[in-house]
């Protein structure tokens, strides 16, 4: 399995390329896009309520509750499927997950802005394992504190995208939108809830 280190500096992100092959891949694609409760949520943002430009889920074990954005998630249970991609994530990163959030990104005018995970409930360093399925789609770190220090990145079909050591401190992450895509894309970000 090929991975490689992202980041020059204040971080370590590694990205699993073929994590997983274009069949399985595929069938954890029509899984998820089928049997996850996908809502559209609100969050606050410069004080306005505004809609997520994406759908999403929080599913997790009991008393793992996430706050951002002014927006409190409920985890939802894990059902055997995703409880099987959890599984095999956990294998080859080494860390056990008790949460997960997952997004459907509907088409490329569906996005993420600038952030980090840096949320209390993660805890020091936290080591996110984030799965794409679906279309490839550009995904992008800048440092916090150095200007114009850029890192981007292509995510594919059944890669893994692991972040951790003091990553959420020093970068933050975007999916931007694109018109180079009009198919769907399930992104979930693995997390442990402390």
């Amino acid at each position: 399995m090929t991975h490689a280190n992202l980041l020059p500096r204040d971080g370590e992100v590694i990205l699993y390329a073929d994590f997983v092959n274009q069949i399985v891949a595929d069938q954890w694609f029509n899984l998820l896009l089928k049997e996850i409760e996908w809502q559209q949520q609100e969050i606050m943002l410069f004080g306005k309520k505004i809609k997520q430009p994406r759908l999403s889920a929080w599913y997790g074990d009991e008393k793992t509750a996430y706050t951002y954005s002014g927006l409190t998630l409920e985890p939802i249970p894990f059902f055997s499927g995703l409880t099987d991609i959890k599984n095999k994530i956990e294998q080859v990163v080494g860390t056990n997950f008790n949460s997960v959030l997952l997004n459907l990104y509907r088409c490329g005018n569906d996005s993420m802005g600038w952030h980090s995970d840096n949320e209390k409930e993660l805890g020091l360093n936290p080591i996110i394992a984030s799965l794409s399925l679906g279309s490839t789609r550009n995904f992008n770190f800048r440092h916090r504190n150095i200007k114009g220090l850029h890192v981007k990145s292509k995510l594919t079909h059944g890669s893994l995208l692991l972040m951790q050591d003091k990553t959420q401190h020093y970068w933050q992450h975007s999916l931007p939108k694109t018109k180079a895509t009009t198919t769907p894309r399930i992104n979930l970000t693995f997390r442990r809830i402390v």
